[in-house]
């Protein structure tokens, strides 16, 4: 049985584009209210402009979900704006072209675990205190495949932190559960999303075509928000059915050109 989520406030970082703006066109169309963060406001006003044309209610608060001073000032400002927040989904998050680690500087794996991991938690931070205090709230962490299963395409550095992302879910569970807090790690295989831009290897149109699309994220997103308040989906572990990292390719191999 699905529980509504018309009048609900969603916080979505990342959601300039991919699956942060697929999300929130699914939420928006079911009646949800959103906060949209991410460090570009051109894509962020384009995704305001998609709510706006389905005639909902959203606000755009940008911030670099890094800076943990800059989140816990964005979270005020959207409980000042729609009063509370009773979902997150944590969609914020970035790769290397240069992921390898005879390539990667010190500088570049701390960017990546600063904007998956770090950025993470402090939304969890800025969000977990009125949770609790209300006795209810839905927390999604936009892992991957990559944070469930080894992958030498997605590279050490942003495996590292989608593992990472994914352990942190379940311990929110483990302590937070029952205050009625719920969080769930939603771990998709390739997406056909602008990250792919930043792959070494270049991805085919027509292998882009077989992966999950951003759409396919929005409505599973959406899925697990309207989840009733009993029900807590730990994990969603998804993929295309071409599944590249069970079939191989050129670039899911060790000691391909890069």
């Amino acid at each position: 049985m699905k529980t509504s989520i018309e009048g609900k406030t969603v916080w979505i970082t990342g959601a300039g584009s991919g699956i942060g703006r697929a999300a929130v066109n699914s939420l928006v169309q079911a009646g949800a209210r959103v906060a949209l963060s991410g460090r570009r406001v051109n894509p962020l006003q384009e995704t305001l402009e998609m709510v706006q044309s389905i005639n909902g209610n959203g606000i755009i608060v940008p911030v670099d979900v890094a800076d943990s001073e800059a989140v816990l000032a964005a979270a005020d400002e959207i409980r000042a704006e729609l009063n509370q927040i009773d979902i997150l989904i944590n969609s914020a998050g970035i790769n290397l072209p240069k992921r390898r680690y005879g390539e990667m500087k010190i500088g570049d794996w701390q960017r990546v675990i600063d904007a998956n991991l770090n950025g993470a938690y402090n939304c969890i931070y800025a969000v977990l205190p009125e949770m609790r205090d209300r006795g209810a709230g839905l927390i999604i962490n936009v892992s991957s495949w990559a944070g469930r299963h080894d992958s030498y395409v997605a590279g050490p550095a942003y495996g590292a932190s989608k593992h990472a992302l994914s352990s942190m879910s379940a311990t929110i569970n483990l302590e937070e559960g029952r205050y009625g807090i719920r969080c769930c790690s939603l771990e998709p295989a390739e997406v056909a999303t602008e990250i792919l831009d930043r792959r070494p290897i270049p991805v085919p149109n027509e292998e882009r075509a077989r992966m999950l699309q951003p759409d396919d994220l929005g409505e599973t997103i959406l899925f697990i928000a309207e989840m009733p308040a009993h029900v807590c989906l730990n994990e969603v572990l998804i993929s295309p059915t071409w599944n590249r990292s069970h079939f191989g390719g050129s670039d899911w191999y060790p000691g391909s050109p890069s």
